[in-house]
């Protein structure tokens, strides 16, 4: 049987720490107070900005790809991204990439933090026919929610394993995950 791979976008495909801290640190936030994996509207209200403020700063072709994961992208014959992130930066980023998702779900679309269950019901897939890759603690629980398996994407240097997660260095790793016939 063939796994068909989620994703998560930020901090998983894209190394985009640099691009998401940028807007709030020209809006007066120290860098160091800036955390990952949150709604935009909840780090905001957190720090003490508007979405409109930190949205009007915001680059979407600030953030490039991991090494390798294009090469993985391009291998693979389905996928999705399920983000937190704005949709339309999302998807701008998507289509800067020329990466085509089956499905591509973000924070809008669930109308709060992301969720796996619309997304499988998007792909027409059981939880045991799909795997989800991604860099923080949310997006182990959103697969531990609902059954899906989860990998760490550990070439993201942030990213921080629990006891029972499969960790991959690279994203060339993760076909070999996908293809289990």
């Amino acid at each position: 049987m063939s796994l068909v791979p989620i994703f998560d976008l930020d901090g998983t495909l894209i190394d985009s720490d640099a691009a998401l801290v940028a807007p709030f640190v020209a809006l007066g936030i120290a860098e160091q107070d800036v955390t990952f994996g949150r709604l935009l509207e909840d780090e905001c209200a957190r720090l003490g900005i508007t979405v409109a403020d930190y949205l009007d700063h915001y680059d979407s072709d600030a953030a490039p790809p991991f090494a390798g994961a294009a090469e993985l992208i391009g291998g693979l014959d389905r996928w999705a991204v399920c983000s937190n992130k704005i949709a339309v930066h999302g998807r701008a980023e998507l289509d800067r990439l020329d990466w085509k998702p089956e499905v591509a779900l973000f924070a809008d679309d669930f109308g709060g933090p992301k969720h796996l269950g619309p997304v499988l019901d998007a792909l027409g897939l059981a939880p045991s026919s799909a795997i989800f890759i991604g860099d923080t603690d949310h997006d182990r629980r959103c697969a531990l929610d609902v059954g899906v398996p989860f990998v760490l994407a550990g070439w993201n240097p942030r990213a921080r394993a629990e006891p029972g997660d499969i960790v991959l260095d690279h994203p060339g790793e993760a076909l070999a995950l996908f293809d289990e016939s």
